[in-house]
């Protein structure tokens, strides 16, 4: 799995810095001044101040602006692929698969907070060409996933009669857009918000008679 190197390596006085070193901490910055104002609010400018050098210092690691969001956005996906979907995968039941996909996913948008995955959420239509092609090839295998997961449950009798896809982006935009209220500092804990939305999504999703597997 490609990943970013570690961004929080220390920057020690008086040694230069590796280019890859370098390199994750522009991307770090990058995604924090992206969540700050919006990719398209923002400048190169913007990233060479947050990483206090010139705009040619950061040419000479990042070509171009799009470049620095195609970067956050695949770190984004390598953490969401290996916190959720590499983790549920191979579950074989398919309500228990998609119980621990869920709860999963809630956490990474509510816990981790990881910025680059914020700034998949934020900045859906920014990329373009190759870039925004690479990044949705990974998206749609999630969306496979669940479309299969629900395929499953229906075939087993245990989920009403809705269209798996439909299923699919109900459950992506839940979660997805719980990053614009969800708080830390709030009085739910993360854990409380997984399992409320395990609850009212599978309480919806299953067959009357089923709904007892819910809170199993």
């Amino acid at each position: 799995m490609h990943a970013l190197p570690d961004p929080k390596a220390p920057r020690e006085t008086g040694q230069r810095l590796d280019h890859e070193t370098r390199t994750a901490q522009i991307y770090e910055a990058a995604a924090r001044v992206f969540c700050e104002r919006g990719f398209g609010q923002s400048s190169m400018s913007d990233v060479a101040a947050a990483m206090d050098m010139t705009k040619a210092g950061i040419y000479h690691h990042i070509s171009s602006k799009d470049e620095l969001l195609f970067g956050i956005m695949s770190y984004g996906m390598d953490l969401f692929e290996e916190r959720v979907v590499e983790r549920v995968e191979s579950i074989r039941d398919p309500l228990e698969r998609l119980r621990a996909a869920i709860r999963g996913h809630v956490l990474l948008v509510t816990r981790d907070r990881p910025k680059e995955v914020t700034v998949i959420l934020n900045e859906p239509v920014s990329l373009r060409g190759d870039y925004r092609e690479q990044i949705d090839r990974r998206k749609r295998r999630y969306v496979r996933f669940l479309n299969q997961t629900f395929r499953e449950l229906r075939n087993q009798g245990l989920m009403r009669d809705i269209d798996p896809r439909v299923a699919t982006f109900a459950l992506l935009g839940m979660i997805n857009w719980i990053y614009q209220w969800y708080s830390p500092e709030g009085r739910l804990r993360d854990t409380e918000v997984a399992e409320a939305y395990i609850d009212l999504f599978l309480g919806g999703l299953l067959r009357p008679e089923k709904t007892s597997d819910v809170s199993s």
